[in-house]
């Protein structure tokens, strides 16, 4: 563990590379650059709330604020593990001539992804004006999910970077794994009606949202559900664990495969 800490630490200046780069390529010839991380939830929060609110009749003044936290967070556990399963293929040539810690370009992704998340949360405020959601002492509770979305997705992320190097296909298979994942994180409906047909536990077996829920929560002024934080906690620390074994045993034969 020191020594990893030690390598950690040596290397920070590259990492604060890889994510500085990161960030520019997510956003090279756009006008708008990182201003897109503010405008697409908003406007895709605006088309949710017309069409869903429409269909579903949720009329509710705080429903354009349920379906951006929710966005919000499924938006960054999306584009952060695609990005962090291509991580290794995507840097095949500096890994074949210069010797980096491999796990710096997961991480890396895991990371510009993030600060992008976290400067896209500015739209919550704007938002939350505009809704009159008064924030309540529960606001603190977001700091929980905050801490747990990244080692959930730095975790899944790391299994998806090795499986991915030996088995191409599972950059598309993600895709739909995602699309599965997406409409089990309740993000554009109220999740009581499933909770009350018998089918709550397909929602609650999904750790991103347990994870959402209580964000939302925490923004709505709502008590925490600690049942749901303490499962998406471990879930996340058996995924972190899980993760970072399965690369660290075949990062070595990453150079065969890329």
């Amino acid at each position: 563990m020191k020594k990893y800490l030690k390598t950690f630490w040596n290397r920070r200046f590259l990492l604060s590379e890889l994510v500085k780069k990161g960030v520019k390529l997510k956003y090279r010839r756009s006008y708008l650059g990182v201003c897109w991380s503010l405008l697409e939830p908003l406007l895709t929060t605006c088309v949710l709330t017309i069409v869903f609110g429409t269909l579903f009749g949720n009329n509710s003044r705080d429903f354009p604020m349920y379906i951006l936290c929710g966005r919000l967070l499924y938006t960054f556990f999306s584009q952060a593990t695609k990005t962090a399963a291509r991580s290794i293929r995507a840097n095949s040539k500096m890994i074949c001539k210069v010797y980096v810690p491999k796990y710096l370009y997961p991480l890396s992704c895991i990371l510009f992804n993030y600060i992008i998340f976290l400067i896209s949360l500015l739209v919550l405020i704007v938002l939350g004006i505009y809704c009159g959601v008064k924030p309540t002492w529960h606001v603190l509770q977001i700091i929980f999910p905050l801490i747990l979305l990244p080692i959930l997705t730095y975790g899944v992320g790391m299994i998806l970077a090795t499986v991915t190097v030996f088995f191409r296909d599972m950059e598309y298979l993600w895709e739909v794994i995602l699309m599965l994942i997406m409409y089990t994180c309740a993000i554009f409906y109220y999740p009581e009606k499933i909770m009350n047909s018998g089918f709550s536990w397909i929602l609650k077996l999904n750790p991103l949202y347990c994870i959402i829920q209580n964000f939302r929560d925490a923004i709505l002024g709502q008590p925490m559900n600690t049942k749901l934080l303490i499962y998406a906690a471990i879930v996340s620390v058996i995924a972190l664990i899980i993760g970072n074994i399965a690369f660290y045993k075949k990062q070595d034969q990453f150079i065969l495969h890329v």
